[in-house]
């Protein structure tokens, strides 16, 4: 047949399965044939769209179809690989595409390097390498406090406009500062927020060393939930192939799920929780376990997944879920967003796992005083409402407790590194009594003090050129030299009854004269 497709064409005269679709309803696709063909098989229709197998049935498989345009009934369909994969290459760096590897930003086309399996299986136990190095993320509240390695797959998790999508752009952007490629996977957005994200990080270069997946709500569904797959076999192919260390960035992982819930009900799947198919907790753990470090190469894929935790509730089905999946979580807070800390993380709620590996000496007191300060001043915060005299020591930590929150609120486009980070932690956990710090002065000399701090040894003496810059001793009060004192008449003559007793010889000495006396003329 002559379908005016030289490569369906190709494919036919090859002798690869042929169908015939048999059943349209918007995205699923029914054909007879196709035999044989695995689940997941790639299948390219007459018209040059293409789509993958779904379910495999007796009589029929059921296809989700990947294009635009609407297919009919009596198109015939060819099997193109047995697996679903997609084009990978290191010119993909640097550019926004779709979950079908289209670009999307009027720069050209884009020479494919390779083609990787979309639906890849995770690296074997013995394939991997424990994680050591410390991921620098730009933002101070997560790196000093729940810091996590290059290699952890760490949860991000709130409530809409809780500032997640912010967080991870910061971190996105401080790796133009790293040797580390960042894959950012938007899945059903809006194109307001696509707008957004790709504005921050034009304007600060973070778009160079940075792969963006494109999937909006208005395309097909298809595309939303096969995102985040296309966008880890992008990562993995860096990571395996290039040996670049990279880190995949997965915003949002809910909608990725009501997507794939949508699917699943629409093509007959059954229901469980909260209507979600019953393999969710696998489509998530399979796509997440695909991070790690490995043994031959030492690289490592870092996995953010970003979930949506509906007000605040993270004891919910997929925030519990992904949770169990990854090796700690930073969990953004509604109410201390409301009251002006950003990133508004809850530092009561928020754990990391495997992060604390990469701190050094120095990171882990300054982390353990920071925790106990912030436990006192919450502690002196409640104390303080009733209005009675606080302690010094609860004095201390509350003010103490205020600066660190000063420290950790920085602005979408501010990032410091993990030097300037220590440098600034230690001049606020040590503070002398009545001294002053103008931390706004403080993290804007910081960059220029960091890089002097070239090895452990200079720490100290940078830190006091720091601190000379930023920090207001207080004046110490002038000593007194006391005046003579002044003597009255009273006191005068008191003097000098006092002299005129000791000049008198002791009672007791006299008699002791008239004894010796009385003595010497006995014996005469």
């Amino acid at each position: 047949m002559n379908s005016g497709n030289q490569h369906f064409d190709k494919l036919v005269e090859g002798g690869s399965p042929i169908g015939e679709v048999i059943g349209v309803e918007k995205f699923l696709i029914k054909c007879s044939g196709l035999q044989p063909c695995a689940v997941n098989a790639l299948i390219m229709f007459e018209d040059g769209s293409k789509g993958f197998v779904n379910q495999v049935q007796v009589d029929h498989v059921m296809v989700l179809h990947l294009g635009a345009d609407s297919l009919r009934v009596g198109m015939v369909a060819v099997v193109q690989h047995q697996e679903l994969v997609c084009k990978v290459g290191k010119d993909y760096i640097g550019r926004v595409i779709t979950a079908t590897g289209e670009p999307l930003d009027g720069k050209g086309p884009i020479a494919a390097s390779a083609t990787w399996p979309v639906y890849n299986t995770a690296p074997s136990l013995y394939e991997r390498k424990l994680v050591e190095d410390q991921l620098e993320s730009g933002v101070t509240a997560i790196d000093a406090l729940f810091p996590m390695v290059r290699g952890q797959r760490m949860a991000l998790l709130g409530d809409s406009k809780s500032g997640k999508s912010t967080v991870v752009t910061q971190l996105a952007i401080n790796q133009k500062n790293t040797d580390q490629i960042v894959v950012y996977c938007l899945i059903a957005k809006r194109r307001s927020d696509v707008d957004t994200l790709l504005t921050r990080l034009t304007e600060n270069g973070g778009i160079e060393k940075a792969i963006v997946v494109v999937s909006t709500m208005f395309e097909s569904l298809i595309m939303s939930y096969i995102a985040p797959y296309v966008a880890c076999s992008m990562a993995e192919y860096l990571w395996q192939e290039c040996d670049q260390d990279t880190i995949i960035i997965y915003d949002d992982l809910t909608s990725h799920a009501h997507a794939y819930r949508e699917v699943a009900l629409l093509s007959g799947t059954s229901p469980g929780r909260d209507s979600y198919p019953g393999d969710m907790f696998y489509a998530h753990s399979s796509l997440l376990e695909r991070a790690g470090r490995l043994d031959r190469n030492g690289k490592s894929l870092t996995c953010i997944p970003v979930v949506h935790a509906a007000n605040g509730d993270i004891t919910a089905y997929l925030p519990t879920n992904i949770m169990s999946i990854t090796d700690g979580q930073w969990i953004l807070d509604m109410d201390i967003f409301r009251s002006g800390v950003r990133p508004a993380l809850n530092i009561g709620l928020s754990v990391t796992r495997a992060g604390g590996v990469g701190h050094n000496k120095r990171q882990k007191n300054l982390a353990a005083q920071t925790l106990k300060i912030l436990a006192d001043y919450r502690q002196a915060e409640e104390f303080s409402h009733f209005g009675s005299e606080l302690a010094a020591e609860a004095k201390r930590a509350l003010a103490t407790g205020k600066r660190i929150f000063e420290v950790l609120t920085q602005s979408p486009s501010d990032t410091f590194s993990l030097m300037s980070q220590q440098l600034m932690m230690d001049i606020i956990l040590n503070l002398e009594d009545g001294a002053e710090v103008d931390i706004t002065a403080m993290k804007l000399a910081v960059a220029e003090f960091a890089p002097k701090v070239t090895k452990d040894e200079e720490f100290d003496a940078v830190r006091d050129e720091l601190k000379k810059k930023c920090v207001t001793l207080p004046e110490k009060p002038a000593e007194e030299v006391p005046s003579p004192p002044v003597e009255t008449k009273d006191e005068k003559k008191e003097d000098k009854k006092a002299d005129d007793k000791k000049e008198e010889p002791p009672k007791d000495d006299v008699h002791v004269d008239k004894a010796d006396k009385e003595l010497a003329e006995a014996k005469k």
